[in-house]
């Protein structure tokens, strides 16, 4: 059970559903309700489909590559440590869509993919579940885009609730804290490399 919540927290801060949430409202905002389920479930489904193929697919890929385990979590820490920078710390993520464009679509791009699962997200799955193992990163994963789902459908409580400034705060503590796992990441995997240096 451990090993879940060492999954499960890491993947919350990734995913961020309360930064990611004024995005959603921006997106969805004019349409009916009916359209914005619609756009909900699309938006869960397909980042539910997209994590769980990066998982089964991801560390055959990188067995196939000749990745170990260690350079993975060096290069996955360093682009977590950039992404938290980039999206969190530094600059604000704005969405890229007009929903006028294509009203039904935006629940797989950009909700779905990049918005709920995005780098971070699958970086950070395929690290844990080399860590911790696949059942608790699996678990974590479906858990976490299904909290999404569940924030995303009780939007307007939790925005009026927040503000646009609660919800920016909380946006960049999240950055905060995957910088953080993104260094300890780093640490994690020279220590890894060295220990198997060592035993050769």
């Amino acid at each position: 059970m451990s090993e879940f919540w060492l999954c499960f927290v890491p993947l919350f801060v990734a995913v961020d559903a309360l930064g990611v949430l004024p995005i959603f409202i921006g997106l969805t905002e004019g349409l009916e309700r009916r359209q914005v389920r619609r756009i909900l479930w699309q938006s869960v489904l397909t980042a539910m489909i997209v994590a769980l193929s990066f998982l089964a697919l991801g560390k055959t890929t990188l067995n196939l590559l000749g990745v170990t385990i260690a350079d993975f979590m060096i290069a996955g820490g360093a682009l977590l440590f950039v992404l938290a920078l980039r999206e969190h710390l530094l600059f604000d993520r704005q969405p890229r869509l007009n929903n006028s464009e294509c009203p039904e679509c935006i629940g797989a791009v950009p909700i779905g993919v990049p918005l709920i699962v995005g780098p971070a997200v699958l970086t950070t799955s395929i690290l844990l579940a080399g860590e911790y193992g696949v059942y608790p990163a699996v678990s974590a994963v479906i858990l976490n885009i299904l909290i999404a789902g569940i924030i995303f459908s009780l939007s307007d409580p939790i925005n009026r609730f927040l503000g646009s400034a609660g919800t920016k705060a909380i946006s960049k503590l999240a950055g905060l804290i995957l910088a953080a796992i993104g260094v300890m990441m780093v640490r994690k995997g020279i220590m890894t490399f060295v220990a198997a240096g060592s035993m050769q």
